[in-house]
């Protein structure tokens, strides 16, 4: 099996524009760090809560949702992988559009769950008949969507849930720089379960942080299958810190939003086509069709963004929204590989 293959990670002290794994580009809330810094060594000393109740009072706050509809992970993709060993077994089918989050077909080979893909629809919009064709136990389905940013209407969500009677999962990693979310309908369809992180909106890509969401009945199933103490007591303590800051946290959701407009209009109009984003990237392919070029490039003036070398993708590459600075020398580099062609 082919494993998963992460974005390039530079050294420490290394000087680069980093835009090329999707983290956010400010700083954890002042509060995050409060939080660390007052851990008593005691908490250290023993095992922490095993099911972060801490962490699931205050998401299932902010969620307005009960805290048995919670589940805390080590990172969503611990989420991703407890919700793959839950509801699907060796020779069951998982199904899901591509190109999306590569990790799943990883899961899923290790679980030795058969998996498939059916392409897009027409504007990036769910392929509902084409997934339900497949005969699958469940469906996996970033929202937006990576590598494309592109988000499917949740009246779209609600009609594969209503159709199909098999697991749903919902990968929200990036959401809040979206409008709308799939929480409202947990209440409605057992078969739904939502994944989130703390990685991208709240700043924590280090921190390794993430939840489920879904009704207890269900949530409860999950919990069976999780690692006794799955999220450390730092973790916990710094995660929960972190959702209650929601003050904090939307400041650099709007920031980000307006710098994602910024930086696809600008694109744009340097011959570049931008698909609309609801994430804190975009994907953009090069006026003269070649991804790798405009990949190699950048990477020589420093500056990292991601190239994924898959059929659809070659012309493209994925661009992590970073601070107004940061987007100001990515701009600048794409004009410099302009300048060098001509």
């Amino acid at each position: 099996m082919s494993g998963y293959t992460p974005g390039e990670q530079p050294a420490i002290g290394e000087r680069v524009v980093k835009l090329n794994t999707n983290e956010n580009p400010f700083p954890p809330s002042p509060k995050v760090m409060q939080a660390v810094h007052e851990i008593e060594a005691e908490m250290l000393r023993r095992y922490p809560n095993p099911t972060a109740d801490g962490f699931r009072e205050a998401a299932a706050k902010v969620h307005g949702i009960s805290m048995d509809m919670i589940m805390a992970g080590n990172g969503s993709d611990d989420v991703l992988s407890i919700a793959m060993r839950t509801f699907l077994g060796p020779g069951d089918l998982v199904a899901f559009a591509a190109p999306t989050y590569s990790l799943y077909p990883v899961l899923a080979d290790l679980g030795e769950v058969k998996w498939a893909t059916v392409p897009w629809g027409p504007e990036w919009g769910l392929p509902i008949d084409a997934l339900l064709a497949l005969k699958p136990k469940g469906i996996f389905l970033a929202n937006p969507n990576a590598p494309t940013g592109t988000f499917v209407a949740i009246s779209k969500i609600k009609e594969l849930l209503t159709r199909f009677s098999g697991m749903v999962l919902i990968d929200e990693a990036y959401v809040d720089f979206a409008v709308e979310n799939c929480v409202g309908l947990l209440q409605e369809h057992q078969n739904l379960v939502i994944s989130r992180t703390l990685s991208k909106a709240y700043s924590l890509a280090g921190l390794r942080f993430g939840y489920g969401m879904g009704q207890a009945s269900v949530i409860a199933e999950m919990m069976k299958v999780k690692d006794s103490y799955n999220c450390d007591a730092i973790a916990v303590c710094a995660a929960t810190a972190a959702v209650l800051d929601q003050d904090y946290a939307k400041q650099t959701w709007e920031h980000i939003r307006s710098e994602r407009e910024r930086l696809s209009a600008e694109l744009g109009a340097m011959g570049w086509n931008v698909l609309p984003s609801r994430a804190n990237f975009v994907l953009a392919a090069a006026p003269d069709g070649d991804g790798k070029g405009a990949y190699l490039g950048l990477k020589a003036q420093g500056i990292l963004v991601r190239y994924f070398d898959k059929p659809g993708l070659q012309d493209k590459i994925r661009i992590t929204v970073g601070t107004s600075q940061e987007n100001n020398a990515l701009l600048a580099g794409i004009r410099a590989l302009s300048a060098k062609a001509a």
